[in-house]
């Protein structure tokens, strides 16, 4: 049967995994599929280790092809842009670890660079020189964990399906040492402030980044190899949830899922920041739109990263940590009436915080532009004519997390 829309005429349901334009209408009425139709209605989540957080979607089913598809959001929400107007300036930086939660370092970029712009505050090289190796190892860290899910997602597909997720888990484990070295945190760190850094790297610590991210890179290969000549992969990636170029930037789709779709676009190059604008950023991009394309980008990305953190950690100059004194109590640092906004390219796109001041210690407005929120804007577009398991696949392939959807 079809699903029309009440100015159309009825049109053929289209095949499993066709991503043929016009994309489905979402607010579309199932009763206009088959009014006599036995749809089944299934929900996905909240509590499903594949929605990858705390995240529910609203499926109705034509037998295993999905008609229609409603994503809700909400269930990790904290109140994180209220929160920002009832805190100091320096203590906001540990809320918002916990919006991206899988890349805290740059959640903390992003809120203090957007600081640092109200009150024209430029953090000293050195602490530049920081924060950059950390995005990047950041970026690392955040892609190995999605690699290894996205292998849970297809179940036995790839080595019993736990055998890539322990793997790629133990790699991470690596980089969580190197940032527990240096800053005695291992997922949230608070180690960003307004003008700088709080924490130094100790001696060695160019020695272990160096032998931890080499050995990462030497590995990689083999997961390419143990995932691109698997069949089952293969097959359940490729034309799976493909993504039109037009319809991610009318999602304001950024990072790796539109890079994806053909559009060239990385904020590291194109905007620099920190440290970015003396470094050559090569940025990978795949025109398919599909799973795999995604999946091909987040590896080259990987790759390039690793090749960023062993060039900058053998280079960190000398020189002060933070453009600002330290002060005794938080409340003690007061920022200038203005407004700011400020972007960054995080592992998951861009992350930008708009912040208005009113002269006090703490903002009046704080907006925080999350890239997961977009993505799964796209569930409604992506789900319908794709059976159950290749959704779980697709949603996998956009790599949101939940805690930065909901905040």
């Amino acid at each position: 049967m079809a699903l029309t829309h009440p100015s159309a005429a009825p049109a053929p349901v289209a095949p499993v995994r066709a991503s043929v334009r016009p994309w489905p209408d979402p607010y579309l009425d199932v009763e206009q599929y088959d009014p006599e139709g036995d749809l089944l209605v299934l929900n996905l989540g909240p509590q499903h280790p594949s929605t990858h957080g705390v995240f529910r979607v609203k499926l109705w089913l034509d037998g295993e092809v999905c008609i229609k598809a409603v994503p809700y959001a909400g269930y990790l929400h904290r109140g994180v842009e209220k929160l920002c107007e009832k805190l100091s300036y320096v203590m906001i930086p540990p809320v918002v670890d916990k919006n991206d939660y899988l890349s805290a370092f740059t959640n903390e970029l992003a809120i203090n660079m957007a600081f640092e712009a109200l009150n024209q505050v430029e953090p000293p090289r050195r602490a530049q020189y920081l924060r950059t190796l950390g995005a990047e190892m950041q970026r690392v860290a955040s892609h190995l964990l999605w690699l290894g899910t996205f292998g849970l997602d297809m179940g036995g597909a790839i080595g019993g399906g736990a055998t890539l997720f322990m793997h790629c888990l133990r790699e991470r484990e690596g980089i969580l040492d190197c940032f527990e070295v240096w800053t005695g945190g291992r997922f949230h760190y608070n180690t960003l402030t307004v003008g700088g850094n709080r924490h130094d790297v100790p001696a060695g610590f160019a020695e272990l980044v160096t032998r931890t991210f080499k050995a990462i890179r030497a590995r990689l290969e083999e997961y390419d190899a143990l995932i691109l000549d698997n069949a089952i992969f293969r097959a359940r990636t490729a034309g799976v949830g493909r993504l039109d170029a037009q319809l991610a930037l009318e999602h304001g789709i950024t990072g790796p899922n539109l890079r994806g779709s053909g559009v060239d676009l990385d904020l590291r190059r194109d905007r620099p920041y920190g440290v970015y604008g003396e470094l050559k950023v090569n940025v990978a991009v795949r025109s398919e739109g599909d799973a795999l394309a995604r999946y091909h980008v987040r590896m080259a990305e990987m790759r390039e990263s690793i090749r960023l953190v062993l060039d900058l950690v053998d280079g960190i100059p000398p020189g002060p940590l933070c453009a600002l004194k330290p002060v005794k109590l938080p409340s003690a640092y007061k920022g200038k009436a203005g407004q700011a906004y400020v972007s960054i390219e995080t592992a998951r796109g861009e992350l930008g915080t708009w912040v208005v001041a009113d002269g006090s210690d703490k903002p009046y407005r704080c907006k925080i532009r999350a890239p997961s929120y977009h993505a799964v804007s796209l569930i409604p577009y992506l789900a319908p004519g794709n059976n159950v398991s290749d959704i779980v696949v697709t949603l996998g392939s956009l790599d949101p997390v939940l805690g930065e959807v909901d905040r």
